[in-house]
């Protein structure tokens, strides 16, 4: 028997059906296809801050080298906060392999504190008729992800969802994982 807040693995597709093992008031974040960053802003009627807390080179773990069809010999990580007067909401962890950000994507992927969403759904590029894979997680304390979070949300407790998705940029890949902090559902019901 599977208990209603666990998930056969740790990352399953949106469309099997996992999504309703989520908790409800989790389900229209791990379902939405748009911008992550508009529909926060847009629930709490201001704009995010967005904290960088890392960009730089690193090596990929197998759970997210599975989403490249190819073999990464480098990419670039990018983590950031989306906060709300100083509260982290989401933590955001980017992986854009070295192929993604060169050539046309070079200057569009020097981010500073713009979000990457700001790219990705830009009404200035062609969007893909074609949905991006998009999985969820209920990450639990053992999870990596879970315990980068909790570095920067005190008195987290477990578990956190998250929703992964594989985006294109000009044909390139970029995995988005964003993981979705306690007090976001606080600050979006004020």
């Amino acid at each position: 028997m599977i208990h209603r807040n666990r998930l056969r693995s740790a990352w399953n597709r949106v469309g099997s059906g996992e999504i309703y093992r989520a908790p409800r008031e989790w389900q229209p974040w791990l379902s939405d296809t748009g911008s992550l960053t508009q529909k926060i802003e847009n629930a709490i009627g201001q704009k995010l801050e967005i904290q960088v807390l890392r960009d730089c080179p690193q090596s990929l773990n197998s759970d997210e080298s599975r989403y490249f069809h190819f073999k990464l010999r480098r990419c670039r990580v990018r983590e950031v906060l989306l906060c709300s007067n100083g509260i982290a909401l989401v933590m955001a962890h980017s992986v854009i392999p070295t192929l993604s950000s060169s050539g046309s994507n070079h200057q569009v992927l020097r981010l500073g504190t713009k979000p990457l969403g700001a790219v990705l759904f830009s009404k200035t590029r062609k969007q893909s008729k074609a949905k991006p894979p998009r999985d969820i997680a209920r990450l639990d304390k053992r999870s990596e992800l879970w315990k980068k979070c909790s570095k920067y949300s005190a008195g987290l407790s477990s578990p956190l969802w998250a929703r992964r998705t594989l985006y294109r940029l000009k044909g390139h890949p970029i995995l988005v994982n964003e993981i979705f902090l306690p007090a976001l559902l606080q600050t979006a019901k004020r």
